[in-house]
């Protein structure tokens, strides 16, 4: 039999209608434009508004994202035989944001779950879903990620509010025996809890009184030790995918980083190698969307993707979650861009 390899054939994205500016973020937090600019990139960042998710969370912005993908492709729902969500912040520890989005949706065959790792999430998701598909186990699925990250976000910390906003993307894997689709990963995942942790989240520890008035059921960062790991870490595996690949720097067409700090994404593309006009950024604009970065990186760029391009996707996220994947585009982006 041949080799079967999975490959991308439609993405879809979806951000929130509000946009919070550095100009409203100064008026909630001692900062400015220039010191937003300056350190981490963000010039914008999309907000879900209560207004907005009508008492939903994460799962509205991957259903918004999913519905997308969907009237873009074509495909028949009922084809559809799994979905996969990759989110730091579901709707609820159960049941799975997967099973929201995929009764939203009204997908009739499909079985669903959620994976948590962090901002790393959807690379993570995408080796899963790959797993499905060159199996033979399974035809046509769908890959999400996305997080609504402001409603674990404090915002009277200065240093960690302006970096994130909400946002969902998706991709729809299938089936080729062609040369195309995910060729190589390189996933990683250390043992870091105090750089980057959210406290009241879970089992170990519940949210008292006490720690409610703390804020521990808000998202902690140290951003220098974050950093240091982050650039060291992505530049790794990437470069161990490229050599691994025998891939230089003029045969990569694009790296597609997770969009944590937008000097965390230059560091990469200098260490490595690449020129920046080969690296896609939208962090100035969306912001850190954790698990949603790298589908909403694709979203935006789909239309310059060009059949045969290599890709490389990195990601960095708590834990510590990193890693790098090699995929070799199967479609001009342009077709979903008439």
């Amino acid at each position: 039999m041949d080799k079967i390899n999975a490959v991308i054939t439609g993405v879809g994205g979806y951000v929130p209608n509000y946009i919070l500016d550095n100009d409203e973020m100064s008026t909630i937090v001692d900062t400015s434009d220039e010191w937003i600019m300056e350190r981490i990139g963000v010039k914008t960042r999309h907000v879900l508004k209560d207004d907005e998710r009508n008492g939903a969370g994460t799962s509205y912005l991957m259903t918004k994202a999913v519905q997308e993908l969907l009237q873009k492709t074509q495909v028949d729902p009922d084809s559809i035989e799994a979905v996969i969500c990759a989110t730091t912040t579901p709707d609820y520890l159960f049941p799975s944001t997967a099973s929201l989005v995929i009764g939203n949706i009204g997908l009739k065959n499909a079985f669903g779950f959620d994976m948590e790792a962090a901002c790393a999430g959807f690379l993570y998701a995408m080796e899963v879903g790959a797993g499905f598909i060159s199996s033979g186990r399974c035809k046509r699925i769908i890959v999400c990620g996305g997080d609504y990250l402001t409603s674990i976000t404090n915002y009277e910390d200065r240093t960690t509010c302006p970096i994130f906003g909400d946002g969902a993307g998706c991709v729809l894997m299938e089936g080729t025996t062609e040369e195309y689709g995910l060729i190589d990963r390189y996933l990683r995942t250390d043992s870091h809890y105090d750089p980057l942790h959210l406290e009241v989240s879970g089992s170990a520890s519940r949210p008292t009184p006490e720690k409610l008035e703390q804020r521990k059921h808000l998202l902690y960062q140290e951003g220098r030790t974050v950093f240091k790991y982050a650039v060291t870490n992505m530049s790794d595996a990437v470069e161990i995918v490229a050599k691994r690949n025998n891939l230089t720097k003029d045969d990569i067409a694009w790296i597609i980083p997770h969009q944590a700090n937008v000097r965390i994404e230059t560091a990469v593309a200098r260490r490595i190698g690449v020129p920046e006009d080969k690296v896609m950024i939208n962090i100035d604009h969306f912001a850190n969307t954790s698990g949603g970065t790298l589908p909403l990186c694709l979203w935006e760029y789909e239309k310059q993707l060009k059949k045969g391009d290599n890709l490389i996707f990195t990601a960095f996220g708590a834990g510590f979650t990193w890693g790098a994947s090699y995929m070799k585009w199967a479609y001009d982006g342009s077709k979903f861009h008439q």
